[in-house]
């Protein structure tokens, strides 16, 4: 059984056991995370919301709360002596998906 899932106004397909990164969660290391925005069920019958499924939910549990690499932004102008060098970390939540009921 699979499900489709908004969270940090992206969607991800996940199922049972998956492990995945997502914009950042409130919540400590260990917390369980429920997802209501569930937008599809997929498995023997396929459940579509219109836009979201009633009762459907998503069970997680974080896993870590951490930042990502490190991502340089470097803006260049040739001959105006113009350099600009700023770095980025994107922090995010790891999950470990426990359970999808339907």
């Amino acid at each position: 059984m699979y499900a489709v899932i908004q969270t940090g106004g992206k969607q991800y397909r996940v199922e049972q056991g998956d492990k995945l990164r997502v914009e950042k969660l409130p919540g400590d290391v260990g917390a369980k995370v429920v997802f209501d925005k569930v937008l599809l069920v997929g498995g023997e019958a396929l459940k579509v919301g219109r836009p979201l499924l009633e009762g459907a939910k998503v069970e997680a549990t974080i896993t870590a709360q951490d930042r990502a690499k490190k991502i340089i932004v470097f803006k260049f102008r040739r001959r105006k002596n113009y350099r600009r060098k700023q770095g980025h970390r994107q922090p995010f939540t790891a999950l470990q998906i426990t359970g999808i009921t339907a």
